[in-house]
């Protein structure tokens, strides 16, 4: 063995930040589908599940989240379909529609939510094991950041190992907790799935807008993911298993918890099971605990990841010093408390996420607008604007309406129309300019 010849599984792998994924480096769809599969199914979709279900039913409920599913594979797999079939992660994507140097605007602006969503699972983490068991919320925060730092820094192979394990375990220990929540309470199938719930706070168009809102953020940049997949087709069929499948699962399970009557407060808590599991000897407590660490360090690897390769897009270094410098500021966001606050509005990004993915969809999936070198497209960013203006004006006008679809609706709409008006003068342009150097 020659002396510069390596293990390659002794070392970390190349992550491709500035350059589309070769051929040769592509993973299988099973490995994609595990990256994937792992990230929705988290105990915070959960306790939206049980939020829904309490206030719509069982029936109404888990509708609700199939809709929301179904609309988030169309919106998420479209996008997954152009990165399997180019290799590019979101921020190269992202230039050949808003222009290279348009695309940093696109890029930092979700490589910054992400963060947020980070922060807010280090904050999640800390919170859960001090109501559970006690512990000091900030030393159990701080832990979960270094640990969650450390699998986004290995690269996707870490990601999907996570994934093999975090939806596995949540699936068994969920079951466990629901056997737990309804131990006592003598119900049959019929009578679960015939609970109506206890709230009037949403609407059936307000919880499928929750789900879709859930991952809009982290589903627009699917590229980070998908990129690895080795055909477009891969890379959708990677995507199903994250919606609707897993993301359904962690939603319904957190649905049954409140309709077992496993949950005190499920006008507030919704289907968190966790405290289900406690209690019952120190075995179970110990699974748990490690069970907390992987299934929200599942969630938060995934986001960092997405942040550091996309602010590693825009400032070119590595995906793992941005990654090192963001875990920093996640941990610092965290401990200070904020990240408390962060929920209501990264929610809202259910308005103005979605009109991005469906710029870049149209663009790229159905206008196939041959690529130019523009370095700022207004079209996308004008299409992009009046999108999210028309999800806001649905969100306070329209209470019960699907957001982030009229959003998308309409950014596709907008930027279809324009691209038409546009396209014209493009090529006279260029007629004009040819004729010029022959002459």
């Amino acid at each position: 063995m020659s002396a510069n010849s390596h293990e390659p599984h002794l070392e970390l792998a190349e992550e491709y930040e500035h350059e589309p994924v070769p051929d040769t480096a592509r993973r299988s769809t099973l490995s994609i589908a595990a990256v994937w599969f792992g990230f929705p199914m988290n105990l915070g979709n959960a306790v939206f599940g049980g939020v829904i279900v309490y206030n719509l039913g069982v029936v109404a409920g888990l509708a609700a989240l199939l809709l929301g599913n179904l609309i988030l594979f169309g919106y998420v797999g479209a996008l997954s379909y152009i990165a399997g079939r180019t290799g590019k992660s979101f921020s190269l994507q992202a230039a050949a529609t808003f222009g290279s140097t348009g695309r940093r605007i696109a890029a930092a602006f979700l490589a910054t939510v992400v963060i947020g969503w980070f922060s807010f699972q280090i904050g999640l983490t800390g919170t859960t094991l001090r109501d559970a068991l006690g512990w000091p919320a900030l030393l159990a925060a701080a832990v979960g950041c270094v640990l969650y730092t450390l699998v986004t820094i290995v690269g996707i192979r870490a990601l999907s190992w996570l994934g093999m394990i975090a939806a596995p375990l949540f699936v068994v220990l969920a079951v466990v907790a629901l056997w737990f929540g309804a131990s006592g309470n003598g119900l049959s199938v019929h009578q679960v799935l015939s609970y109506h719930g206890g709230g009037t706070a949403l609407s059936f168009g307000a919880a499928v807008s929750i789900v879709v809102a859930g991952f809009a953020d982290s589903g627009t940049m699917t590229a980070d993911f998908t990129r690895w997949a080795k055909t477009g087709r891969a890379a959708v069929g990677a995507t199903f298993w994250a919606f609707p499948v897993s993301n359904f699962i962690a939603y319904a399970i957190g649905g049954l918890v409140v309709a077992v009557g496993g949950s005190a407060h499920p006008a507030t808590d919704g289907g968190g099971f966790l405290g289900l599991l406690t209690g019952h000897g120190p075995l179970l407590t110990g699974i748990a605990v490690a069970f907390v660490y992987i299934n929200l360090g599942s969630v938060a690897s995934h986001c960092l990841y997405n942040g550091a390769l996309g602010w590693s897009g825009i400032t070119r270094l590595g995906m793992r010093p941005v990654a090192l410098i963001l875990g920093v500021v996640g941990l610092v966001t965290a401990l200070t408390g904020v990240w408390s606050h962060f929920l209501d509005w990264l929610n809202l990004l259910g308005i103005f996420v979605p009109p991005i993915g469906a710029v870049l969809i149209v663009d790229q999936l159905l206008l196939r607008r041959t690529i130019g070198r523009e370095s700022f497209r207004p079209t996308a960013f004008a299409a992009w604007a009046l999108g999210a203006a028309a999800a806001t004006v649905a969100h306070y006008l329209l209470p019960g309406s699907v957001d982030a679809v009229i959003g998308i609706v309409a950014a596709a709409l907008v930027y279809a129309a324009m691209e038409k008006l546009r396209r014209p003068r493009t090529v006279s342009a260029l007629v004009t300019e040819t004729q010029v150097v022959q002459a």
